[in-house]
């Protein structure tokens, strides 16, 4: 391999072969210089290894000019290919975000031609250009869907079904944060003791394991049931009476607190050990402050998003959906105890909800075939709405959704509907049973205002642009936000199309669009003033959906459609989008993914402990913490209302 640091003159076709190709391909000439002067040119030959699976991270990443690398796993000996990467690939992302070791081995093919770009570069540039964050944080969801994608097809050849904690341990767990919940309150003994007080200790606590420990409370080993069975009950003679350091496991495996479902799956398949002791500093030479069995692993695992999703998708029946769906909210619970991300949280809730929606569905269309209620030959696209068409439905609150199919011919035009409401009558129904309550307003599938044809929700969207009446401004701040769940995606792309067109012809419908979303200005007096609501059921709390989340969740859909960006985006995703195309937005637009972020976390903070929407919340319960977030959320609610009362002159509309 040679490599060398470009000249002047290099330096110039670098910059111009690196401009060719995302993420670059945007940046000014001169941020492409300053990248090409700091970058490597290696060339390496065929069958050179750049890195293998579970080296360290290296400083570079790498971009292929020219040639070919192989990024592959090996199973059982056998080498999986995952990725094949050419001219203008980037591999070996992982290093820029620091996280583990490497998941594959990348092997040249041929001869290549390789820029290796110093991760300390791209790291700078992903700080002042969101659109590069942007692209290396989905360089490395892709990564990881395509090695979930060729394990899982790898294990099917191989061993026929994947069981859930394989793919688990193999693909996912690497990026999940979960972390095992150690036991606390360890029972312990000194090693003096027999082994009959031992047993009696265990059998008086209920416990599996006891840990022997020294005067200090160091961890000297551990004796468990099979320990009893195996070296005493198995044993002829008596020796119950000895002491219990004759027949403890020792020395035993201690680590440090906090780690994850991960880590721990990894050290049992590992170690083959069953029982790990947590310590002050992760050594024996230290208090034992803990403990982690097989089962706090496996009940993590339990309900570790990958495992949930498979038992999801291969429910056999509403009772079983309804059982896995309720396993999710303890996931849910251990993410916010654990301060999980809240934009990983999002994530993977909008993935699980969507699951569920898909195997009602199927589960809807079986049992219609069966009673002989063949489907129409039309396209079909089930919808989600509201919260969970923005992918922020985090705690299981009433279902908005509805049903778009294609027009069909005259003379098939009733055997449609007749079908696509029976589908969503039956579908919001197995939702229900799920714990998705319906929704008070009946916008839902099983509504037929609300279970349509292309046509029909055209119709629909032109009254409610064209004459901008109270009743649309409502209906905008549900039905503008679908998202396609199952079915033709390009059924709602076309929709979407079509709704941006007849928006750009009516502009007036942005400005009433716009004065909609100013009309839950920020309670800047907060604390003096409590905005509070005033009815009988929700007296002296505080709405955190209608006077902190709506004005930006509104605010940001404006914005979207008059930008024309016709992605399915979530709130904070539109922010995040608008930063980079709206001039001077950026920074504004940062807060306000960061408060929105924040008001989602306290809202299902407060449903999860008072089992309810989180809606409100009463203000006497807030921390000092929570009062200064939420009086910077104000500012910046106060700050993206300014900007968008300027923007559309909405000085000059009257009511």
């Amino acid at each position: 391999m040679n490599n060398a640091t470009p000249s002047n003159t290099i330096v110039e076709r670098v910059a111009a072969d690196l401009g060719k190709y995302p993420p670059f391909d945007h940046l000014s000439e001169e941020r492409i210089r300053k990248i090409a002067e700091s970058l490597f040119v290696e060339y390496h030959e065929e069958g050179e290894m750049l890195f293998r699976k579970g080296d360290e991270l290296g400083k570079v990443s790498y971009m292929v000019m020219k040639g070919a690398v192989r990024l592959y796993d090996t199973i059982d000996g056998e080498e999986v290919l995952v990725d094949l990467c050419d001219e203008g690939d980037l591999f070996g992302v992982r290093a820029i975000f620091g996280t583990s070791d490497y998941l594959l081995s990348a092997q040249v093919v041929e001869e290549s031609l390789l820029f290796a770009i110093p991760v300390e570069t791209i790291r700078e540039l992903s700080q002042s250009e969101p659109s590069v964050a942007a692209f290396f944080t989905g360089a490395i969801a892709k990564s990881v869907q395509n090695i979930e994608h060729s394990l899982s097809e790898a294990f099917d050849l191989r061993r026929g079904s994947m069981e859930p904690s394989e793919l688990t341990l193999r693909c996912l767990l690497d990026n999940e944060p979960l972390v095992v919940d150690q036991v606390r309150d360890v029972i312990t003994c000194s090693p003096d003791i027999s082994i009959r007080e031992a047993a009696k200790i265990m059998s008086d606590n209920n416990i599996g394991s006891i840990i022997v420990v020294s005067e200090e409370r160091h961890p000297l080993g551990i004796i468990t049931d099979t320990d009893l069975r195996k070296k005493v009950v198995a044993v002829p003679g008596q020796v119950s009476d000895r002491p219990v350091s004759e027949i403890m496991s020792s020395p035993v495996y201690t680590i440090t607190a906090g780690k994850t479902v991960a880590d721990m799956t990894m050290l049992m398949v590992r170690t083959k050990l069953r029982h790990f002791c947590i310590t002050e500093d992760g050594t024996l030479n230290s208090p034992i402050t803990g403990i982690i069995s097989e089962h706090d692993i496996v009940t993590s695992e339990g309900v570790n998003p990958a495992v949930l999703m498979k038992s999801i998708m291969q429910s056999e029946s509403v009772e079983q959906l309804s059982a896995e769906r309720d396993k999710a909210e303890k996931l849910l619970q251990m993410y916010i105890a654990q301060e999980v991300s809240i934009h990983f949280v999002l994530n993977i809730f909008a993935e699980l909800n969507d699951a569920v929606i898909v195997k009602a569905i199927d589960f809807a269309i079986a049992e219609m075939n069966a009673e002989g209620l063949a489907m129409p030959d039309v396209e079909f696209c089930w919808l989600s709405l509201g919260s969970e068409g923005r992918k922020e439905q985090l705690l299981r609150t009433d279902q908005d959704n509805a049903i778009l199919y294609a027009d069909p011919p005259p003379e098939g035009r009733e055997a449609a509907e007749r079908y696509f409401l029976e589908l969503g009558k039956r579908v919001c129904a197995t939702l229900v049973a799920c714990g998705f309550t319906k929704c008070p307003a009946d916008i839902m599938a099983s509504n037929p205002q609300w279970c349509q044809p292309l046509g029909g929700w055209m119709n629909y969207f032109r009254k409610w642009i064209q004459t901008p009446e109270p009743k649309a401004l409502m209906h905008s701040t549900i039905f503008f936000d679908f998202r396609p769940v199952y079915g033709s995606t390009s059924l709602a792309v076309e929709m979407k199309r079509q709704i941006l067109k007849e928006v750009e012809q009516g502009r007036g419908f942005l400005q009433f669009f716009a004065k909609n979303a100013l009309q839950n200005p920020p309670p800047l007096g907060f604390f003096r003033n409590f905005l509070v609501e005033k009815s009988r059921e929700h007296a002296h709390e505080f709405d955190i959906k209608a006077r902190a989340m709506m004005p930006l969740s509104d605010a940001a859909r404006v914005l979207v459609y008059e930008q024309k960006i016709g992605e399915f985006l979530s709130t904070t995703e539109r922010f995040r989008r608008l930063g980079q195309v709206i001039s001077g937005f950026e920074e504004l637009a940062s807060e306000a993914i960061e408060a929105y972020e924040f008001l989602i976390l306290l809202k299902t903070k407060h449903g999860l402990a008072n089992d309810s929407s989180g809606r409100y919340i009463d203000p006497e319960g807030l921390n000092k913490i929570e009062r200064q977030m939420l009086r910077n959320v104000f500012s910046t609610i106060g700050k993206v209302q300014s900007m968008l009362n300027l923007r559309f002159q909405l000085d000059y509309i009257r009511d």
